[in-house]
Formats: C-alpha cells, structure tokens, sequence
C-alpha cells in the first residue's frame, strides 16, 4: 500500500483545512486509516483514527469537536477536516494504514504503512 497525504498549508488561527491521503491498492476498505502529526522537535503524536467501514472513530483530546476524519472508500481516499485550527496545531501531518483488523490504534507502531507527510502551519 502507497498513501500520499496533501492539503497542507498555511492558514491563519481560526481557520480550515482539510487533508487528503490517498491509498493505492484494491483493499483500501480492509483498512483502518489514522492521522498522525509531528511539530518541530517533538513527538509524533496521535490525531484522529477511523475504522476501514468508517463508522467508527477515535480522536485525541486536543483536536476532538474541532477535527473530523472521513473516508471515502470508493476513492481510497481519507480525508481530515481540520476546523477552527489554533498555532498549536502546526506540525508535519502524516496518515497511515493498520492492516492488522483489530481495535482502532492510538500508537504509531501498530500501522503498517506511512504516507511522506504533509505540512501544515498555523500563524497567530
């Protein structure tokens, strides 16, 4: 499986984006698909997770009422829809695969596949 993650860009405090990850591959819907972002000298961290079906989701804290994680499985296509985005948000925004069919994952070891990330900049 291939992702490519776009959408990225700079917005303004306040502010929209949405992103895009599009899977190759004809098992897309098998797959749980996450997002995952990383600020300049920190950790990756978790944002959001949606089940292959997409009806079930996760969301960290820091992002839930404000992010929404869709797919469109017809398009191997996830999307997040960043709203309301604060400069704290600003970070590196990768997507990637879980293949495994278990829960949905928080951690970034139990995804098989990665995206090269796309960079989003939240300005004050």
């Amino acid at each position: 499986v291939q992702l490519q993650a776009f959408g990225g860009g700079l917005v303004q405090a306040g502010g929209s984006l949405r992103l895009s990850c599009l899977a190759s591959g004809r098992t897309f819907s098998t797959y749980d698909m996450g997002w995952f972002r990383q600020a300049p000298g920190k950790e990756r961290d978790f944002v959001a997770v949606i089940s292959g079906s997409g009806y079930s989701t996760l969301y960290a804290d820091s992002v839930k009422g404000r992010f929404t994680i869709s797919r469109d499985n017809a398009r191997n296509t996830v999307y997040l829809q960043m709203n309301r985005l604060k400069p704290e948000d600003t970070a590196v925004y990768y997507c990637a695969a879980d293949s495994r069919g278990y829960t949905l994952a928080r951690r970034g070891d139990e995804y098989n596949y990665w995206g090269q990330g796309t960079e989003v900049t939240v300005s004050s």
